[in-house]
């Protein structure tokens, strides 16, 4: 099973909650105070009932005004406060709960960024991006419109229980008593519909995914005639998501039905008791008329909660999921004790040995030395090994035995921060984001001036096109340049990073002759000075090359010269 379909462990919603919610202690604390004093003042309406019946009515028979003038007052003094309260509650709460939602995604942002390259590799970008942003909605669902509802709820309970107790002790314990069946029957909901709504959670980011994949890739949906296909997987997906809201509604209409069934026969046992009890003098009216204002909203509570039990429960499931992906630990971790990044450029795999998932192996036992300042070209059938080598120089994945050695320090050494700096990696398709072409060609060095990023441009022969654009360096990275244009502009980033080794996986594999004349002159320009390992297939990509190495099953079957290479085997290359 896929680690992050998981079941959550029991108790991992509220340790992740736990926490999140550290740095909001006193604020917690001081909205836990406040929503006391509020529904102390918002419950207080019955108890002023009582005292009016019993008490200030029969004084201003006799005369006496001023017990019913003290209970205005304070009614209207209470209804004051709770309003001013309440507002302040909800206030302090929807802070915490903006704070706790952005600290939770921010910590899912940092947790899928620091994961390896295989990870990203086995779960679909749109799986990612639903559980960053659906899941975490869910959560921000529940502390923006819910939370509030269920602390309100629960201290508006305790306070009614003892404003019970005072009106009259043998109808207030019957009252408790009879509540008991109607918070058993919420927490039954509770722990049968967990695991539904966790289902349910699961199948709508598989639709979301899907739906983002879809359209992501739509070029190629089109170009390889995938509509029907897609259609048929899709409505799979829908269909299950479909299934388990029903699942859900049903499991609410379950507990709606039944607490609502043994919360109005416990208020008409009780309402009946309390009238023989009055008519037979051992209860007074008041606290009588008290009682049954409290019964309505004794019971009544819980039965509101049944909405917000929903997206309690959507936000449960939701903080499991969230909790079993940030437990996922990176395959390629940083080290307790970083080495410092050595100053040479020289790279040796010692006993490499390496697969993929628990398949066979890719490389066993693989050693090569690459030169300080030289550049090796890997050719060779696809299958060999070549991107492999590449990625584990890069550090996008580990060794299952063996090293990789950067002039004689094991890349799990290393820092993240001081490997992106020594060894720099350029892939088949280089990817643009949203910004500036300046922004993008400064992403491995934000802090690079404006002449620094021109400088490196016209090192590589990015400036040409880049100065022919409507708005230059500032011209808006997301339009369409061509996969020439965006070699280029990483060809310039590694230049402007300046890094000790390059890396290039088949870079010039899709591009055009003459495209590729530029990309291979800029190559030069670049590669001069480092230690470079390239993958590739072109003849004109591997004349570039000090040396070429054909890789085959994982062994190298040939090392020689590129004109050594042309001349004996020109299919391989």
């Amino acid at each position: 099973m896929d680690a992050l379909e998981a079941t959550p462990p029991p108790g991992a919603a509220r340790r992740l909650l736990r926490s999140v919610l550290g740095a909001d202690v006193r604020r917690l604390w001081l909205a836990v105070v406040v929503v006391l004093l509020q529904q102390a003042a918002a419950l207080a309406g019955p108890v002023f009932v009582a005292v009016t019946i019993d008490r200030a009515v029969p004084a201003l028979r006799g005369g006496d005004a001023g017990p019913l003038v003290a209970v205005a007052v304070g009614c209207t003094c209470c209804v004051t406060a709770a309003g001013v309260l309440q507002s302040l509650f909800v206030r302090l709460s929807a802070g915490i709960g903006q704070r706790v939602v952005a600290e939770i995604r921010m910590r899912l942002f940092t947790h899928l960024q620091a994961q390896s390259v295989a990870f990203h590799d086995e779960h679909a970008s749109g799986t990612l991006a639903a559980r960053a942003s659906g899941d975490v909605d869910a959560v921000r669902g529940l502390f923006l419109s819910g939370l509030d509802q269920i602390v309100t709820a629960a201290v508006s309970l305790v306070y009614i229980a003892s404003a019970l107790l005072m009106l009259d002790l043998p109808l207030g314990l019957a009252a408790l008593a009879a509540l008991a069946p109607v918070c058993w029957t919420m927490r039954s909901f509770r722990r049968r519909s967990l695991p539904v709504y966790h289902r349910r959670s699961t199948a709508a980011g598989a639709v979301a995914g899907d739906l983002r994949e879809t359209f992501a890739g739509i070029r190629t949906v089109r170009a390889f005639g995938r509509e029907g296909a897609n259609e048929r997987r899709f409505a799979g997906l829908d269909r299950r998501h479909r299934d388990e809201n029903e699942r859900a509604e049903l499991e609410m209409a379950r507990y709606v039905t039944s607490s609502r069934l043994v919360a109005n026969a416990a208020v008409a046992g009780l309402v009946l008791w309390g009238g023989y009890r009055v008519a037979g003098g051992t209860l007074e009216v008041g606290a009588y008329a008290g009682v049954v204002l409290y019964l309505r909203d004794l019971y009544d509570k819980p039965l509101r909660l049944g909405g917000v039990l929903d997206a309690y429960q959507a936000a449960a499931a939701s903080l499991g999921k969230i909790a079993v992906l940030l437990a996922v630990r990176p395959a390629v971790a940083e080290p307790a004790c970083p080495v410092p990044l050595p100053a040479g450029r020289g790279v040796r795999f010692e006993n490499v040995s390496f697969a993929y998932d628990g398949g066979p192996d890719v490389l066993r036992g693989f050693g090569l030395t690459l030169a300080a300042g030289r550049t090796v070209a890997l050719a060779g059938p696809s299958g060999g090994g070549k991107s492999t080598l590449a990625k584990l120089l890069a550090r996008f994945h580990d060794p299952t035995a063996g090293r990789v050695l950067l002039d004689g320090v094991d890349l799990r050494d290393l820092s993240a921060a001081d490997l992106r700096h020594g060894v720099v990696m350029v892939p088949q398709e280089s990817f643009l984001f949203s910004g500036t072409v300046a922004e993008n060609i400064a992403l491995g060095r934000p802090d690079a001036s404006p002449e620094e990023i021109r400088y490196a441009a016209e090192a590589t022969g990015a400036h040409r096109f880049i100065s022919a654009l409507p708005d230059g360096y500032a011209t808006d990275a997301g339009g369409r340049f061509s996969a020439g244009q965006r070699q280029l502009v990483a060809l310039t980033r590694v230049f402007l990073v300046n890094p000790s080794v390059i890396v290039l996986d088949e870079a010039t594999a899709v591009l055009d002759i003459p495209t590729e004349r530029a990309v291979h002159e800029a190559m030069r320009t670049v590669f001069r000075g480092r230690t470079v390992l390239v993958v590739a297939h072109r003849p004109s990509t591997l004349r570039i090359a000090d040396r070429v190495l054909v890789l085959a099953d994982g062994r190298v079957v040939q090392d020689c010269a590129p004109a050594e290479l042309t001349a004996l085997t020109p299919r391989k290359s």
